[in-house]
């Protein structure tokens, strides 16, 4: 299946709020939070990830190159959701190695940031299956972990 990450319009705002990764928000923001903040930084790329036509999930990235004066030269990972009724089939391995493509494309792209729960070992594993390396440092109480694009 071709996973796309594409923008969130006013036909598709609705479906995306909907979506649930069925965590009851314990690891992810509900996706109505995370575009409510994202319309308040000039910072946030964000987008709707697709498995072929089907709406899958959301996937929101701090680019510092959208940024006025950026408070950090790191691309970061802010949020990455899956539909409860679409996980396990891969879309969210898809989706951030779309969202890798992209960053690759962006002036100054030298590495991209993620962070987890540290009780959330299954998602570090996940990130590290696709490159990342924890770095050592904690941000809002969550492991960072980056991966290296340079």
């Amino acid at each position: 299946m071709n996973v796309t990450l594409r923008e969130i319009t006013k036909e598709t705002v609705r479906a995306v709020c909907k979506l649930d990764a069925g965590d009851g928000g314990a690891q992810v923001a509900p996706n109505a939070v995370s575009i409510a903040q994202a319309h308040f930084c000039p910072e946030a790329w964000f987008r709707a990830i697709y498995a072929g036509e089907t709406l899958a999930g959301f996937i929101m990235l701090y680019d510092p190159t959208l940024a006025p004066q950026p408070d950090d030269p790191d691309f970061f990972l802010w949020r990455l959701m899956i539909d409860s009724s679409q996980q396990g089939k891969g879309y969210g391995r898809d989706a951030v190695r779309r969202l890798v493509e992209h960053v690759r494309t962006r002036p100054g792209a030298r590495r991209l940031l993620a962070s987890h729960v540290k009780q959330a070992e299954a998602l570090g594993r996940f990130y590290q299956s696709l490159g990342f390396r924890y770095t050592g440092a904690e941000a809002d109480s969550e492991l960072v972990m980056a991966l290296e694009l340079a």
